[in-house]
């Protein structure tokens, strides 16, 4: 390891953030000072591990406030453990993100050249998603370096990089070949305008509380919802009629029922029958079932089993038919000539008045209901009935929850292990492929020849190996077998899922994967919990017979000073890199416009910037940002970040930077910190007032790093340097300096570089730029380590002169002095000049 230091140039008059930060990360890695090797200055325990892997942001853009959160979080925790001695190990990575990149590259394709993916095709299209993968990918890199994460490069990764795709191959098949993944027809998720199912956690549902306007893609108005039709349908042979009520009218076009409850009074002379379809004159048979409400509505339920989820169980439990009346695209279809290929959306208004003309037709109310939307094309989810491949999660959810209740995985804040153990225990299982261009293909093979009864699916790592399983199960030579790979790909959360061990080289089992997996720790944000760390726990547990970790940490979600989600459109949106570097409110405009929103959405979020940002981003550096963040106890379920604190927390960076100019210049130029300066009795009451404070300090960052508390860990070092140190201690020290003895200035000395040295410590896994610059200025010293990356973390058996009784004396005279200040001012004294 070269061991040189970065050349010292003279100590500049004022704090200025790029002149700290720009050479000391690139010294850093030369120095391999993040990579899990010993390094000279401290003992590192090769059995103490402490090895976590960085939630992969994805490849759909560049980092945002939420990733800084993130990465400022984890890498003052990394370099804590670090700092104690431990083999540190934290993995950077990046995600193909399936659904969100490929729909921001259709935007931009869109928005460039007015195509669709369609008009480019697949082939063409999935270039220009690597174009923009390593694009963003080098962007992403670059800030995270930045924001100063002292992650081990070279173990950098990407889910789609062959090995992680190997290692995805492996999993399925192992599942497949265990009968855990299936193929099977239900009703999904549709989104028509992203051509693809999609999770349930990718529903976002939203609550409305009547009629309400909301656009929808591929429609040029917007669209009516939270309105309940009431119509007629009229009982065979009778001049009767059942009333039934939906807020789908399209939806009667596929009613293959009608249910009403077994004891409700009012339809028990009707058990048996049927009612006639208005539209294509079909019987319906009247069902008598318990789940219907007999005191809700009228008591009668239409029954669509292929458009809604509820009517599906309900058909296979009376071996109803599921009509399929819409496609893929949302359009009608396998209806009358009068309907069909016509939007699913002008059908319902349609329909309604085709109900009018033939006197069915009731009335329409506002309606209370939950929309459910796709959370990334906004598009209003259609359930279709389509074979989509799903894992089975039962047994895996049971080891899961088994694993939270003993005890063995922990989650902080605790209060998440039960909501995650009830989602564990209701949940369904993972419908697992997606109707996509862009992500892992899914390595399953359809046999084409020899012909069968029925679809044969295989698993395979490859062509050949799914041909040779297939041959096996046939009793027949490879070489009459034919299979075609399914061009759907897997859910992104799939790789995800894995990526704990996938980056340690499983399914290898090598030296890295042994040493580092399980992982020390898993940190992300609490609104993937379902979507992440439940697979992760499940998967991990099932494939390498695992936690993928013990312990979790979840911060919350980010929002603005005023609660609101930070969203582009709402203007309110933060890039770090705008807090480092300064942005001007001009170009912050520009930015918005080179992005992927529309022009009504640009106008909207130019007037948030307007008003969030009239002066635009001051310049505020990579250490204030971190400090910002870390400073908010982000295991709340919301964060609400005030963007004036990263303007004060410059100022913090700047008062560090002039107490330590004045510590400086009072230490001289031969002035050699004692390497055996002991704390005795001896020292001045402010002296040793100081040096309990600075116990304090210490035993509080221990006390808080421990319990994941940073914000504590923050005000403490804040309330350190600023009320303490520098208003009253420094203060102190000035007389000493112009009048006292050269025993008493020694004493002072020693104790400002006590003092000032720990802090620094103390400091630097928040402030790593500040702290390394002001460290590597500081008077050599027989014990100082090359860096303050691997200087040791003051520890509370280190610093055990905690005094309370000379505390509080020190706190009787502030009060004493505070006092007279607040006199003077009342009584409005001045002090007399001296002569």
């Amino acid at each position: 390891m070269n061991l040189n230091f970065l050349p010292i140039l003279e100590f500049p008059q004022k704090y200025d953030p790029k002149y700290v930060e720009e050479k000391w990360y690139d010294w850093w890695l030369s120095q391999q000072f993040f990579k899990p090797c010993l390094v000279r200055d401290l003992e590192i325990n090769d059995k103490e591990i402490f090895s976590m892997v960085l939630p992969p942001p994805n490849v759909t853009g560049t980092l945002h406030l939420g990733h800084a959160l993130t990465n400022s979080i984890q890498d003052a925790l990394v370099r804590w453990n670090r700092m104690h001695g431990k083999s540190v190990v934290w993995v950077p990575g990046s995600d193909h993100a399936g659904i969100a990149t490929q729909v921001v590259v259709e935007k931009r394709v869109w928005k460039d050249k007015k195509q669709t993916r369609h008009d480019v095709g697949r082939e063409k299209f999935i270039e220009e998603v690597w174009k923009w993968k390593n694009q963003k990918g080098n962007i992403i890199s670059d800030q995270m370096k930045r924001l100063g994460s002292s992650l081990d490069w070279s173990r950098e990764c990407f889910t789609m990089d062959k090995r992680l795709s190997d290692a995805v191959n492996e999993a399925f098949v192992r599942l497949h070949d265990e009968g855990l993944i299936y193929r099977s027809n239900k009703l999904v998720n549709w989104s028509c305008s992203l051509q693809s199912a999609i999770s349930n956690i990718e529903v976002e549902n939203v609550e409305i509380e009547g009629k309400q306007k909301f656009i929808v893609p591929g429609y040029e108005k917007p669209v009516n919802f939270g309105v309940m039709t009431l119509f007629k349908y009229p009982v065979e042979n009778s001049d009767e009629s059942i009333t039934v009520a939906t807020t789908r009218p399209e939806t009667m076009l596929g009613d293959v029922a009608v249910a009403v409850n077994p004891n409700d009074s009012r339809y028990l002379h009707l058990h048996n029958h049927h009612v006639i379809h208005p539209i294509d004159n079909r019987r319906l048979p009247i069902i008598t079932d318990e789940f219907v409400d007999k005191e809700f509505g009228t008591g009668a339920v239409k029954i669509t089993p292929g458009h809604d989820y509820n009517d599906f169980d309900i058909g296979r439990k009376h071996d109803l038919p599921a009509l399929t009346i819409i496609d893929i695209n949302g359009r009608m279809t396998n209806t009358t000539e009068e309907f069909d290929q016509k939007r699913r959306f002008d059908v319902r208004w349609m329909v309604v008045k085709k109900l009018k003309d033939l006197g069915l037709f009731i009335e329409e109310r506002s309606h209370a209901m939950t929309l459910p939307m796709c959370s990334r094309s906004k598009d209003i989810i259609e359930p279709l009935l389509k074979e989509q491949w799903y894992i089975n999660c039962i047994d895996m959810n049971k080891k899961a929850i088994q694993s939270l209740q003993n005890g063995e995985l922990k989650i902080v804040p605790k209060n998440y292990e039960k909501h995650l153990i009830q989602w564990l225990t209701n949940t369904e299982d993972w419908c697992i492929s997606r109707q996509l261009w862009w992500g892992h293909q899914i390595p399953a093979y359809r046999l084409i020849s020899p012909k069968q009864s029925c679809d044969l699916w295989i698993s395979g790592r490859n062509e050949m190996d799914a041909k040779q399983k297939a041959a096996n199960k046939l009793d027949i030579s490879v070489d009459y077998v034919e299979v075609e790979r399914d061009e759907d790909v897997l859910d992104t959360w799939f790789s995800s899922a894995i990526f704990p061990f996938s980056v340690h080289g499983w399914p290898q089992q090598n030296d890295t994967l042994s040493r580092y997996y399980p992982n020390s720790l898993l940190e992300t944000g609490n609104d993937i919990l379902y979507m992440w760390v439940a697979r992760m726990v499940i998967l991990g547990q099932k494939l390498t017979g695992q936690l993928p970790f013990n312990q979790v940490l979840l911060h919350g979600i980010l929002k603005d000073a005023y609660g609101r989600k930070m969203s582009k459109s709402l203007g309110n949106v933060i890039d770090p890199m705008d807090v480092i570097q300064g942005v001007s409110l001009q170009q912050l405009i520009e930015k918005l416009k080179d992005s992927n929103l529309d022009e009504k959405e640009i106008n909207k979020a130019e007037q948030g910037n307007k008003k969030e940002f009239p002066t635009g981003i001051p310049e505020c550096g990579a250490d204030a940002l971190r400090f910002t963040l870390c400073s908010h106890d982000f295991k709340a379920g919301e964060v609400s970040i005030d963007r004036t604190l990263f303007k004060s927390n410059r100022h913090f960076c700047n008062k560090i930077w002039q107490g330590f100019r004045y510590i400086l210049s009072n230490f001289g130029d031969d002035f050699i910190p004692s390497s055996d300066f002991q704390i005795t009795d001896s020292e001045s009451l402010i002296n040793k007032w100081i040096i309990s404070q600075l116990s304090n300090l210490v035993l509080t960052c221990d006390k808080n790093f421990k319990s994941y508390d940073l914000h504590q860990v923050a005000l403490s070092l804040h309330q350190f340097w600023v009320s303490q140190f520098c208003d009253v201690y420094l203060e102190c020290t000035k007389p000493v300096f112009l009048h006292g003895s050269p025993d008493q200035k020694q004493e002072f000395r020693e104790v400002l570089y006590l003092c000032i040295e720990t802090f620094l410590r103390c400091l630097s896994p928040f402030m790593p730029f500040i702290t390394e610059e002001l460290y590597q200025r500081l008077p050599d010293k027989a014990d100082k380590s090359i860096s303050i990356c691997v200087a040791p973390y003051p520890t509370v058996s280190r610093y055990n002169y905690r005094n309370i009784t000379i505390e509080n004396k020190i706190k009787e005279v502030q009060t004493i002095v505070s006092n007279v200040l607040r006199m003077k001012l009342d009584y409005k004294l001045k002090v007399p000049k001296p002569g």
